[in-house]
């Protein structure tokens, strides 16, 4: 095993993390099948990487900076940043997932909108300024990561995958998405096209961060690797989903990085 997803694990194995793996429930997700980080963690061992996974199911990007894992992220980055080869980060898909996160950033009626464009607001609490948010919060983290790594460790970043709006939660539970699309009165046709829509607007966001540093800051495009099959609910892939992404979009990118 090469993923820990606490320091008594790793204190047992007598192993320094050579990967901080800081995430949302896509690198934590607890059901049959495995996480990202999970799948993950078998590309990167034949270059005998250890991963540490922080963060947890449910965290914000505002999480890692200012909220509740801020303090265990800086404890990892201070205590083994010498010693990353790189950091994954997972973070966003939290901040616009559920009904009181997706909701405002639909205009009031989406009833006759014709575009998926149509059926975002625009201004004030709108979603050019939840991208704004989102783009601060990672550039504060990428900063501190700066700050406790070498120059040679890299950040790796990632864009979901186009979730379905389907209204499937955990054990039957409401979706995360649905209920607000309709809410909003968008038309049966558009709301898939919206959910694309903020995911392709979310790896912009990433793309234009990265651009900043092409060299230490990567991007993987996970968009459109998964069928409808290899989704187990609105948010979240089946493990075969995961390892789908790890080996086909995360590997590639890794083994170009000499990661994997």
């Amino acid at each position: 095993m090469n993923v820990y997803w606490d320091e008594a694990g790793l204190k047992f194995a007598h192993v320094t993390p050579s990967i901080l793996a800081i995430g949302d429930s896509w690198f934590w997700y607890p059901f049959p099948g495995g996480s990202l980080v999970s799948h993950l963690g078998p590309v990167v061992e034949r270059k005998e990487h250890t991963i540490l996974a922080k963060g947890m199911n449910g965290a914000e990007a505002f999480d890692y900076v200012d909220g509740k894992y801020k303090d265990e992220v800086t404890r990892a980055l201070r205590l083994y940043g010498s010693s990353l080869s790189a950091v994954f980060i997972s973070g966003g898909g939290n901040d616009f997932a559920g009904f009181n996160d997706m909701r405002p950033l639909l205009r009031l009626d989406c009833s006759t909108a014709s575009t998926a464009a149509d059926c975002f607001r625009s201004g004030d609490g709108g979603l050019s300024v939840f991208l704004e948010r989102m783009d601060q919060y990672y550039r504060r983290l990428v900063g501190l990561i700066y700050t406790h790594t070498s120059l040679s460790c890299l950040i790796v970043m990632h864009s979901y995958d186009y979730a379905i709006p389907d209204g499937r939660g955990v054990f039957g539970g409401a979706g995360w998405l649905k209920p607000a699309l309709v809410a909003a009165g968008v038309p049966d046709q558009l709301q898939r096209d919206c959910v694309r829509y903020l995911i392709d607007q979310f790896h912009q966001m990433l793309t234009t961060i990265a651009s900043g540093d092409p060299e230490h800051l990567l991007v993987v495009d996970s968009r459109g690797a998964l069928a409808e099959s290899d989704w187990a609910n609105e948010l979240h892939p089946k493990g075969s989903g995961f390892r789908k992404i790890a080996k086909e979009c995360w590997k590639p990118l890794l083994e170009q990085a000499e990661l994997a």
